[in-house]
């Protein structure tokens, strides 16, 4: 104790942290796992897609409705049950297919299950960050950093070891594997997290009932819908995560399988990519803040996402596009702590998890859509003319705070409201900010 104040306490933090880093890992071995399995199985970019789309339909639902309930169930309850239904959906996947009975639409139904029970485990993590830098006695920004900083470290891991386990023994080990870190992250938090309150069941919530959930749910929406800046960024993101989704599950692997050194390249361009991610978050942490907000954020978004389409596009080696994904990886490794810091600023924590699921369902939105069209293109003009057209609807979205006023209030720093009662915040561009798709 010092002066009435209790010691820092850094477990909770560091335990979500190490178990957002190894969910992170695993969900890397997903996304280089499931589409080459998909193709290896079935030949089929289309059938790629379709089950790109299974998978990212469940996570926008969950999104949708999900952030009343963390609150009621309590964040780390909710995280520790997400991982455990993830677990079991992926490695049902491997087992039912080397028993025979893996049909097409199972794999897509258990894709949607994993989808619809990933995102409010991640949302839970997500605004849990505030609560735990406090007790650890950090500061908010380093802790933001930090969460983004061992995400992308993880994603660049999980990557490199799902290409080489793939190329060695198959995308069904690598789908064992990521159901066991499920399982190891689901017990670091229900073992390191005790006793946080913030991390517990609200217990002085109202009743429950359709009334008072629809109300939660409303507060979130109105505080979303109530300001030029918060709006933008979601439209924004939404149309990069759409795009993303379907260069994740469709046009990469397609581009590697064929026209690259198959899944080795594949895993080796995604962990460039994350340890440039990597590299830019924290290069961000040292210098980032001495600078615009906006100014950094928008060359950086610039840069972060069209240059590969373009250069998977136009070329079919994998050096340029190496090099390209590393310095787009810096480049998007400098937006999520901008735009995580600028979250944490604006928004109350009693809003905290039903604003952010507000927000993760906005910029989810196009994901779906994302993956099934990229499949659809690829086989209707082909992967180049995907790309191509994929890349150009990147670019004109990323031209969004270059062109539009409502962003410059992103420079502004609001304190955070604390009062018992949450209030919504006045129209205008001093809001809060979604998480970007480089997350």
């Amino acid at each position: 104790m010092d002066g009435g104040k209790p010691a820092p306490d850094r477990i909770p933090l560091a335990a979500v942290l190490a178990a957002n880093s190894i969910s992170t890992a695993g969900t890397s071995l997903t996304l280089i796992g499931v589409p080459w399995f998909v193709l290896d199985t079935t030949g089929s970019a289309g059938r790629a897609g379709v089950v790109a789309f299974c998978a990212t339909l469940p996570i926008v639902v969950a999104a949708l409705i999900g952030g009343p309930v963390i609150d009621r169930i309590g964040r780390r309850r909710v995280a520790v049950a997400s991982d455990a239904v993830c677990g079991a959906a992926v490695v049902a996947i491997p087992l039912l297919h080397h028993s025979g009975a893996l049909e097409f639409w199972m794999l897509c139904a258990l894709m949607a299950l994993n989808g619809l029970a990933h995102t409010p485990g991640n949302t839970a993590r997500y605004v849990l960050v505030p609560d735990l830098a406090e007790h650890a006695g950090t500061t908010l920004a380093r802790a933001a950093s930090l969460f983004d900083a061992v995400s992308r470290g993880a994603r660049m891991v999980g990557a490199a070891l799902a290409g080489v386990l793939i190329a060695v023994v198959g995308a069904e080990t690598v789908l064992l594997l990521d159901a066991a870190t499920f399982g190891l992250s689901a017990l670091l938090v229900a073992t390191g997290v005790r006793g946080v309150r913030a991390a517990e069941p609200r217990k002085a919530a109202a009743p429950v009932s359709l009334r008072t959930y629809r109300a939660e749910l409303r507060e979130g929406y109105a505080y979303l819908l109530g300001n030029r800046l918060l709006l933008a960024v979601v439209v924004m993101v939404m149309v990069m995560n759409g795009t993303d989704q379907g260069w994740n599950a469709v046009l990469l692997p397609v581009h590697a399988e064929g026209e690259l050194g198959g899944a080795t390249d594949l895993g080796l361009l995604t962990a460039l990519f994350g340890a440039g991610g990597l590299t830019g978050a924290l290069l961000y942490g040292a210098v980032g803040h001495r600078f615009s907000r906006r100014a950094v954020f928008s060359v950086c978004v610039v840069l972060y996402g069209a240059p590969r389409f373009l250069v998977a596009a136009l070329t079919g080696t994998t050096l340029p596009l190496a090099v390209t994904m590393a310095l787009g990886g810096v480049a998007g490794g400098m937006l999520n702590p901008i735009l995580t810091t600028v979250t944490y600023e604006r928004v109350p924590e009693e809003l905290r998890s039903r604003v952010s699921g507000a927000l993760t369902a906005g910029c989810e939105l196009a994901m779906p859509v994302g993956g099934l069209a990229a499949g659809l293109l690829v086989e209707g003009m082909g992967a180049s003319g995907a790309l191509l057209a994929m890349g150009g609807v990147y670019f004109l979205a990323t031209l969004s705070p270059l062109v539009f006023p409502a962003w410059r209030g992103m420079e502004g720093s609001r304190p955070q409201v604390s009062s018992s009662e949450p209030r919504l915040p006045d129209p205008g561009p001093a809001a809060r900010t979604p998480r970007s798709p480089a997350s």
